[in-house]
C-alpha cells in the first residue's frame, strides 16, 4: 500500500486560512500595546490589560512576543521604523538648500505633533537609559538616508554662499527635533505654566515659524542671506 504523500510547507501554508487572521491579530496586538506603553510607560503597563483591550488570550500574547520585555521591544522597533519611513520620503535629494531645510524642519515638526504614542515610548525608554533600545536584533542605524540628504543640502548651502562651514548633519538634526519634541512632550505643562493653549492651531503655526527662524538663522550668514531666504 502507498504511503500517504507528505505534506510540503507550501501545501500547508495554502490549506492554512488562519495566517492573514494571525497577522491581523499580531498587528492589533502591537497597536494596543503602542498605547498601553505610551500611556502608563514600560513599568506601568499591564499585559492583561493589553489581553484584554486586545481580545485575546494571554497565552496568545505570549505566543506571539514570549515576554512583556519582547513585546515593549517590538513596539518601539515598530515606532522607530515608521518615524524613519516617514523622513526617508522626503525626496530632499531633489531639494535647494533653503528650501530643503524648511522642508525638513516642518516635516520633523509635523511628525512629532502627529506622534504622542511615539514620544509616550521614548520617554520611557530614556528613563530605562535605552536598555530596551539595544536588545534590538536590529539597532536603528541613524536613519543614513536622512543624515546623507541634509549633508548634501550643507554642501550645497556652502557652495552658493548661503551657509557658513562647520555645520554636522547628525548635531543639526538633533537640534531639529529637539525643538518639536520639546514643544509636544511638554505642551500640558507649558500650557499651564503660561495660560496659553499651544496646542491650538494658531501657536503651533506660531511655534513652527519659530523654529523655522532658529534654524536657518544659525545655518545663514549674515544680514544679506538672511533677507535671501525670506525671499526665497
Amino acid at each position: 500500500m502507498p504511503r500517504p504523500k507528505k505534506k510540503t510547507p507550501a501545501a500547508r501554508t495554502e490549506r492554512n486560512p488562519a495566517r492573514p487572521a494571525e497577522t491581523a491579530t499580531k498587528q492589533r496586538i502591537l497597536e494596543i500595546a503602542t498605547q498601553e506603553f505610551s500611556r502608563r510607560g514600560y513599568d506601568g503597563a499591564r499585559i492583561d490589560e493589553i489581553m484584554r483591550r486586545s481580545k485575546v488570550s494571554k497565552n496568545l500574547v505570549y505566543h506571539y512576543f514570549k515576554s512583556k520585555e519582547k513585546l515593549f521591544i517590538a513596539v518601539l522597533d515598530a515606532a522607530y521604523r515608521r518615524m524613519q519611513t516617514r523622513l526617508d520620503t522626503l525626496s530632499l535629494e531633489t531639494e535647494a538648500p533653503i528650501p530643503g531645510m524648511r522642508k525638513l524642519i516642518r516635516e520633523v515638526f509635523r511628525y512629532w505633533g502627529e506622534a504622542p504614542d511615539f514620544i509616550g515610548l521614548l520617554g520611557s525608554e530614556n528613563f530605562h537609559k535605552a536598555r530596551h533600545l539595544r536588545q534590538m536584533d536590529a539597532i536603528p542605524d541613524g536613519y543614513p538616508k536622512l543624515i546623507k540628504n541634509i549633508r548634501r543640502l550643507l554642501d550645497l548651502g556652502r557652495k552658493d554662499g548661503d551657509f557658513h562651514s562647520r555645520v554636522d548633519p547628525v548635531d543639526l538634526y538633533i537640534s531639529i527635533a529637539a525643538l518639536g519634541y520639546h514643544y509636544f512632550s511638554n505642551i500640558h505643562t507649558l500650557s499651564t505654566l503660561f495660560n496659553r493653549d499651544f496646542s491650538a492651531p494658531r501657536e503651533t503655526a506660531a511655534r513652527l515659524r519659530h523654529i523655522e527662524d532658529v534654524i536657518l538663522g544659525y545655518l545663514l550668514n549674515g544680514k544679506k542671506n538672511t533677507k535671501t531666504a525670506a525671499r526665497r
